[in-house]
């Protein structure tokens, strides 16, 4: 109880609890709505705190299913934030610009992200070298145009499992194309927008810097958690693998010591049952 507590006072220092003004609002959030104030809603921290450990822990989960989780936040108050958490846990971002189809045309977007590796391969390894300068600066702006928009997903191989946006009625595009799929959506939910449209709504102040900042850590250090309890697993399992392999390999060498020692025993007593060919009989024939 007491951690909820000052995980509550930290994000009512962060502003969490600011909602849109009153004439905004959308119907749908009035459960997690606590009051108004001077017009403005206000959020009830205790179901953004109970909101944001359901998600935590499901996106904890995820993560250490070894899946991947899209962070996706274009708005300028995200970017930057949403960039470096992502990076920190190694999953795919889109900070720039959502690419219609990123998700429901995957295909093609991965044809375009070889393509701006495949520039960038070139540039580096010597194959422009005979280009002229005007046609390598074409092709220089050409990555850097693709690295802004599709660098955060270059490392992405398939769709991933889930996303977690933050404002959706800002990215009604992404959150659109993950429905479609069946991807598992979380997203920041202000006092403006349906809460019903998401798997996991954590209802927030999504426009304040701070306030996305405090959640977006909050969930980067549960992904944090799955990933190191994915990999303390792996761990165990390799230790285990390599213990059994030295139990077998000792038991085959015990049953080959074995197996040895029953062939000499075995030839010692017969021994003494081989008969040297003398006999009057064989003399007489020769």
């Amino acid at each position: 109880m007491e951690n909820n507590t000052s995980l509550q006072q930290q994000l009512l220092e962060a502003g969490v609890h600011f909602g849109h003004l009153k004439k905004k609002w959308n119907p749908k959030m009035l459960p997690y709505i606590f009051a108004e104030k001077k017009g403005i809603h206000i959020i009830d921290l205790n179901k953004t705190t109970e909101s944001l450990q359901e998600a935590s822990a499901a996106l904890k989960q995820i993560a250490r299913s070894g899946k991947k989780i899209m962070f996706v936040g274009t708005k300028k108050q995200a970017k930057e934030i949403a960039t470096q958490c992502a990076q920190r846990v190694n999953m795919p971002y889109v900070t720039e610009r959502w690419l219609g189809g990123m998700l429901t045309n995957f295909n093609t977007v991965r044809k375009s992200v070889k393509k701006m590796q495949s520039i960038d391969k070139m540039l580096n390894d010597g194959t422009f070298d005979n280009i002229t300068k005007k046609e390598r600066l074409t092709l220089t702006r050409d990555k850097e145009k693709m690295e802004k928009v599709l660098g955060g997903i270059a490392q992405l191989g398939r769709v991933p499992a889930a996303l977690f946006i933050i404002d959706i009625g800002h990215e009604h595009i992404a959150l659109a194309e993950a429905k479609r799929l069946g991807i598992t959506t979380f997203g920041m939910v202000d006092t403006n927008c349906d809460p019903n449209k998401v798997d996991f709504p954590i209802p927030a102040n999504d426009d304040a810097t701070k306030s996305i900042a405090i959640i977006i850590e909050y969930i980067t250090a549960a992904i944090a958690e799955g990933l190191a309890e994915r990999q303390a697993a792996k761990d165990e399992d390799v230790e285990e693998s390599s213990d059994e392999n030295e139990k077998r390999a000792a038991r085959l060498e015990a049953e080959a010591q074995a197996e040895a020692g029953r062939g000499g025993r075995s030839r010692g007593g017969n021994a003494p049952k081989r008969r040297v060919p003398n006999s009057p009989k064989r003399t007489g024939a020769r």
